[in-house]
């Protein structure tokens, strides 16, 4: 398998998908740069005059509700309607899921339009079913990504979509497999908004990949191991973070596949 994560790299970088962005004030730049170091061609638009026509010649579209308000989150509903409208893959990222009604509400809204994937930390996936109590901690998870498998197994079912819990252990999981990827480093953990650069990532690769499910695994293992290798150039996140994109954008296949830690079931 690591060769056909390898092929979809390259046709990321080969593309250069346009990348519609929905996405959180904090990470703007960092997903941004992320996209274009791997490749990719992001923009952000979430004006409501402009949506649907940014949305028709995208190759994906990514909706983060990590700074909610009532304008972006007409925004979303919007783009989210047309991308299903149009059969355009488009990437959820619940970011603070169970936090508050608004951001609850939210997201049931937008689930409606099933997303391509839903990328979030187990927390997050957990509280989209409201299957249990658990609780945010902000936009940090309370609980592993293996204890959120069962909540993830029933949006999968129910929206027919793919599932990626983000955690130590990165599991993606579709109606016939499951996939565990354990790259990274916890230095990452320490840099704002790599998760949202995760799920910016996982948009181009499915924009540009028939298998959703091995480009979203092929986006969590390119992040992974661009973060295990800037870690040996780095001296904290503020270094970590400048390494991270060079190794995005630099990043060999003896490199990937050489460091690729993904198990499949």
């Amino acid at each position: 398998m690591e060769k056909i994560l390898w092929q979809q790299v390259q046709l990321v970088r080969q593309k250069s998908p346009l990348i519609h962005n929905i996405t959180n004030y904090v990470v703007m730049n960092n997903t941004a740069n992320a996209l274009l170091a791997a490749g990719a061609s992001p923009i952000m638009a979430h004006a409501h005059s402009e949506i649907k026509e940014m949305v028709s010649i995208a190759h994906a579209l990514v909706v983060n509700i990590g700074t909610l308000d009532e304008y972006w989150a007409e925004s979303m509903r919007l783009a989210a309607e047309t991308a299903h409208m149009l059969h355009k893959p488009w990437i959820l990222d619940p970011v603070g899921a169970g936090a508050t009604s608004f951001r609850d509400q939210t997201l049931q809204h937008l689930l409606q339009f099933h997303p391509t994937v839903i990328r979030g930390n187990a927390s997050e996936i957990i509280a989209l079913t409201k299957t249990n109590t658990t609780v945010t901690k902000g936009v940090d998870s309370t609980a592993a990504s293996s204890d959120a498998v069962e909540a993830a197994q029933i949006l999968v079912n129910r929206y027919n979509t793919i599932v990626c819990i983000s955690g130590e252990t990165d599991i993606i999981l579709s109606q016939n497999q499951s996939i565990q990827i354990k790259n990274g480093h916890t230095l990452m953990t320490k840099v704002t908004g790599l998760g949202c650069s995760a799920t910016a990532l996982i948009g181009a690769f499915i924009g540009v990949t028939e298998d959703k499910a091995s480009g979203t695994a092929a986006a969590m293992a390119l992040l992974g191991i661009a973060g295990e290798l800037a870690v040996r150039e780095s001296n904290g996140p503020g270094s970590l973070q400048v390494h991270l994109t060079d190794k995005l954008y630099n990043m060999s296949e003896e490199e990937f596949t050489g460091h690729l830690k993904l198990t499949k079931s």
